[in-house]
C-alpha cells in the first residue's frame, strides 16, 4: 500500500464523522424550536409577557379589572368649628337654621389646658383621613380646610354633605366636659319631622355608620366608649340628639364623632399626640369602609333576593 492511499482513509473516516454530528445537530435544533412554539402561532418562550392594552405593566397584587374597595363613593369630612372662629364672635354668633330651631352659626370650640384647640385637632385628624380614604378610591370633600375665615355654619355644613350627594358624612369634633371623664362617642341623628328637619330617611343608616365607626375607632386607638353620658353609651358608644342642625338638616347618612375630652389631662394627652390622632384618622377610615362596604353587599344581597 502507497503512502498517499494510507492518508487518504482517515480523511475519509472523518469527513463521515462530521457528517453525521452536523445532521445531529440539525435535528435536535428542529426539535428544540417544535418545543418552544407549541401550537402553530403561539409566541416563543423568550417574548416578554404581555402587560395590558396600555402597554404599561400592571399594578403589583390587584388582579386584571379589581380596582380600590371606595372606588365610586363620595365621603364628606365635617371638621369640627374653624381655627379662626375666635377672631370672628360676632360672625359665628349670628343665628340660623337648625332645622326645628335657630342657634348659633357655629362656636369656637374646647381646648386643652395648655392651649390646643380643638379646631385645630379637628383638621389635623380629617386631614389624615382624607389621605387614607382617598388611598382606598373614596372622592372626599371637606366642608372647610381651614381656607375661610370663620365657620362655615352649621346650617352649610349640613348642606354641603346633601349637595355633595354624599355616601356618608362624619363630623370630627372632641369634647369638653369635665376632668376625669373619658373616652369616645358617637352622636346619632334623633328622628326628627319638623320646621325644616325631616331625618326619617337616614336615621337608620346613620345608625349603621356610628356602629361601625365605634366598632373601628376603639380597635384602632384603644379608647373606649365615654363613662360620662349615662345611660347605654358606656356600653355601645351611641347617643341620639335632635338639637344639632348638622344632623337634622342632613339628607344623607351623617353622624358625629367626639373622639375624646380634652378637658381631662390624660384624654388631652392623647389627643395632642400625632401619632395617636393617626390611628384616630384610620379609626375614621376603616369605620366609613365598613359602612360602605356593608351598604354594597345589602344592596348586592337584595338584588339577589328579587331575582
Amino acid at each position: 500500500m502507497s503512502l498517499g492511499r494510507r492518508l487518504s482513509t482517515p480523511a475519509v473516516i472523518l469527513a463521515i464523522v462530521l457528517s453525521v454530528i452536523l445532521a445531529g445537530l440539525l435535528v435536535w435544533r428542529s426539535a428544540r424550536d417544535t418545543d418552544a412554539g407549541g401550537a402553530p402561532g403561539a409566541p416563543a418562550a423568550s417574548r416578554a409577557p404581555s402587560s395590558g392594552s396600555s402597554g404599561e405593566p400592571r399594578e403589583s397584587g390587584k388582579p386584571d379589572g379589581e380596582g380600590n374597595p371606595l372606588d365610586g363613593t363620595v365621603v364628606v369630612l365635617d371638621p369640627g368649628h374653624n381655627p379662626d372662629n375666635r377672631e370672628h364672635t360676632r360672625e359665628i354668633a349670628r343665628r340660623v337654621d337648625a332645622g326645628t330651631h335657630r342657634k348659633e352659626c357655629d362656636t369656637t370650640g374646647t381646648a386643652t389646658d395648655s392651649g390646643y384647640a380643638e379646631a385645630s385637632f379637628t383638621l389635623d385628624v380629617a386631614r389624615r383621613a382624607r389621605t387614607l380614604l382617598e388611598g382606598l378610591g373614596a372622592e372626599v370633600e371637606f366642608t372647610h380646610d381651614g381656607d375661610r375665615p370663620y365657620g362655615p355654619c352649621v346650617d352649610e355644613r349640613a348642606r354641603a354633605g346633601n349637595e355633595a350627594g354624599a355616601d356618608a358624612v362624619v363630623s370630627v369634633h372632641a369634647d369638653g366636659s369635665g376632668g376625669g371623664d373619658r373616652g369616645f362617642h358617637v352622636i346619632l341623628p334623633a328622628r326628627v319631622t319638623e320646621g325644616s328637619a325631616d331625618t326619617r330617611r337616614i336615621t337608620g343608616p346613620s345608625r349603621r355608620l356610628g356602629e361601625h365607626l365605634v366598632r373601628a375607632f376603639a380597635g384602632a386607638t384603644g379608647s373606649s366608649p365615654a363613662d360620662y353620658l349615662g345611660g347605654s353609651v358606656a356600653e355601645t358608644g351611641l347617643t341620639v340628639r335632635d338639637d344639632l342642625g348638622g344632623l337634622n338638616l342632613s339628607r344623607v347618612p351623617k353622624v358625629f364623632l367626639e373622639c375624646g375630652n380634652m378637658r381631662d389631662p390624660r384624654e388631652a394627652r392623647r389627643l395632642s399626640d400625632p401619632e395617636w390622632r393617626q390611628r384616630a384618622a384610620r379609626g375614621i377610615a376603616e369605620g366609613v369602609e365598613a359602612f360602605l362596604l356593608d351598604g354594597r353587599d345589602g344592596a348586592r344581597s337584595g338584588a339577589g333576593d328579587g331575582a
